[in-house]
């Protein structure tokens, strides 16, 4: 049974930094990529952020450019989004997942909620 289990969310001020975990288990990923992704109240879901599972390739969205950084411990099954220089915009419900294509996620996890104030 695979499960994706985030973690670090919580509140913080503009311009303040968190680091999200997704901790990955019941399956092998080498072959997989690991993204984020967020909702917003009233918002629709939307990509932030991904990784392969080897840690070579990464794709991030436009708005979090220069601000986020993802990285993956292959011995820990764990892919973590460091979020930097926050705004109120990027407060959400962050959801790991994992795909067998940059498009396409089979896996996700529960959420957790990030809020950031102004």
């Amino acid at each position: 049974q695979v499960q994706l289990v985030e973690s670090g969310g919580g509140l913080v001020q503009a311009g303040g930094s968190l680091r999200l975990s997704c901790a990955a288990s019941g399956r092998t990923f080498s072959s997989y990529y690991m993204g984020w992704f967020r909702q917003a109240p009233g918002k629709e879901r939307e990509f932030v952020v991904a990784i392969s599972w080897s840690g070579v390739s990464t794709r991030f969205a436009d708005s979090v450019k220069g601000r986020f950084t993802i990285s993956v411990d292959n011995a820990k099954n764990t892919v973590t989004l460091q979020m930097n220089s926050l705004k109120p915009e990027d407060t959400a419900v962050y959801y790991c997942a994992a795909g067998r294509s940059w498009l396409t996620y089979d896996y996700w996890g529960q959420g957790t909620q990030v809020t950031v104030s102004s």
